[in-house]
């Protein structure tokens, strides 16, 4: 399948080197054509433009990786698709969620699959989370608690995240969502949602942290905190049931710079959790 690339930054880059045997980026698009023409050259053959008009418009691209600011995400996405392409869509796919009305009805018409890059279900240690979970080895669910949390770098608050126009939000948007999702894989869907956001520290437009609250149909709830004001990255989400509970953690690496004085911290997410544990207890009391 031939693939095309709409944002070459960051998330882009790491989404092109992804493809496998059979797959090949033909065409990379950026606003800034330098990054464009960086990612097309470790790709033999592929063209770098400024234009991503003219990656939707060929032929011979099946599937396009939209990986751009939150802005442009929902109406290039709808561009790709109303062109009968498949689509792997960065997160959170939108601003909004009116702005992908549009983008799922336009995909189920065209008969082409959309995805949302939820990477996280494909790590190791929550693949096997899932799998025990599925299995019934913990027995029926009770609750979800998970947390997600960075602690930022220097100058983050004047980039294109800390705007609303551009964003749509702050953390619970860049990074909730990664629990909701997780959340919503585990338990089903939610029909109650509860949440507050708050900025307490970075001086930007949106909030640096966020808090839901969600409860499903048969009662179960998910509690969920992501936040940028982390000093040390940490993850933790667990499952608790009946019988055992299934926890997965990860912790910072120790090596990196932070961008704060005295700190060790390393800034990036979860790509730098870099030990990351899944542990199951089981519940001895009975009942």
């Amino acid at each position: 399948m031939n693939v095309g690339i709409i944002g070459c930054g960051l998330i882009g880059q790491k989404r092109a080197q992804a493809f496998g045997p059979g797959h090949a980026v033909v065409a990379c698009a950026d606003t800034r054509l330098d990054a464009a023409e960086r990612l097309a050259a470790l790709h033999p053959g592929a063209i770098a433009t400024a234009d991503a008009g003219a990656v939707l418009d060929r032929d011979d691209v099946s599937l396009v990786v939209v990986a751009t600011s939150n802005d442009a995400l929902a109406a290039l996405t709808l561009a790709a698709v109303e062109r009968g392409k498949h689509v792997i869509v960065e997160k959170p796919a939108a601003r909004r969620a009116a702005e992908l009305g549009p983008v799922i009805d336009a995909a189920r018409k065209a008969g082409v699959a959309v995805k949302v890059g939820f990477n996280h279900r494909f790590h190791p240690a929550l693949r096997k989370a899932h799998e025990i979970w599925t299995s019934g080895a913990c027995g029926p669910l009770m609750f979800i608690r998970a947390r997600y949390g960075h602690g930022g770098r220097r100058g983050m608050e004047r980039e294109w995240r800390g705007t609303v126009a551009r964003s749509g939000g702050g953390e619970m948007l860049d990074q909730g969502v990664h629990l909701i999702d997780l959340a919503r894989w585990f338990a089903g869907d939610f029909v109650q949602v509860e949440g507050r956001v708050e900025r307490y520290f970075w001086d930007w437009e949106v909030e640096d942290n966020g808090f839901a609250l969600l409860r499903t149909a048969a009662g179960q709830v998910a509690w969920l905190q992501a936040s940028c004001t982390e000093w040390k990255n940490t993850f933790s989400l667990k499952s608790s049931g009946a019988t055992a509970s299934c926890r997965s953690t990860a912790s910072a690496a120790a090596t990196g710079r932070s961008g704060w004085p005295g700190t060790r911290c390393c800034y990036s997410r979860f790509s730098r959790l870099s030990l990351h544990y899944l542990s199951v207890h089981y519940n001895r009391k009975g009942r």
